[in-house]
């Protein structure tokens, strides 16, 4: 990389913290929540099975494909449905759900290593997922956050990697997007004409006939060594 980027965009899920933890605690809130006000509901649709009506209805909803949040709500408005419980809880039972996901486990480096990459670049967080980040407690690292939820694409479309640098002020090639996906992250970022680091945690070998990410790091902390390494990192933002 022959000059440093002007600001980073940043996944979240698999890239800050692992998201299936996240998801099977919010799995048993969400059972829980059932048992409790809709037990007609948990019996017919217990944690495997609720999965798999979320999934069926991401295949009869292509249109969703970016909007995990409404996914959610029609596969649990369904559920109660047809169990004859009361379609009004689905909100409620959605909560559940959603203040597990909200609760995850950072990868050891991770918090730590975004507050160095925070406190030098304007740091924008692009997600497909539908995390939280006040819930989280992250906010603050981030100068805007943007969703596919929000943005009506989902990576690696190209307009939601154009609608981030538009956020963020800058030209395309001036911002490097930071994430664990070959696909949705690097490839997604190099077709809109981002640079691109690949956060490779589980050190994969790199898809064969995919072009190279600008950058690779086992680490969200190797990646702020490297830049912070480099002269021009100690600019002021």
């Amino acid at each position: 990389m022959e000059t440093l980027p002007r600001a980073l965009s940043l996944d979240l899920d698999d890239t800050l913290w692992p998201i299936w933890p996240s998801i099977e605690r919010a799995e048993r809130a969400l059972d829980a929540y059932l048992r409790e006000h809709c037990p007609r509901t948990a019996n017919r649709y217990p944690v495997h099975r609720m999965r798999r009506l979320r999934e069926e209805v991401a295949a009869e909803h292509p249109h969703l494909v970016h909007d995990y949040t409404q996914q959610r709500l029609i596969s649990l408005q369904l559920a109660l449905e047809r169990s004859g419980d009361d379609v009004s809880r689905a909100d409620d039972a959605f909560e559940s759900f959603y203040a597990g996901r909200n609760q995850v486990e950072f990868y050891p480096d991770a918090l730590a290593a975004l507050a160095r990459l925070s406190s030098r670049w304007p740091v924008a967080a692009l997600t497909n997922g539908n995390a939280d980040l006040a819930r989280i407690g992250i906010d603050g690292h981030f100068c805007c956050f943007i969703s596919a939820r929000d943005q009506g694409h989902a990576k690696p479309d190209t307009p939601i990697f154009l609608a981030t640098c538009e956020r963020l002020g800058l030209e395309p090639a001036q911002v490097l997007h930071i994430g664990d996906d070959p696909l949705l992250d690097v490839m997604g970022a190099r077709r809109a004409g981002l640079r691109s680091c690949w956060i490779n945690r589980k050190k994969d070998s790199w898809p064969l006939g995919l072009p190279r990410p600008d950058l690779e790091f086992a680490t969200l902390a190797g990646l702020a060594d490297w830049l912070e390494s480099h002269p021009d990192a100690t600019e002021p933002r």
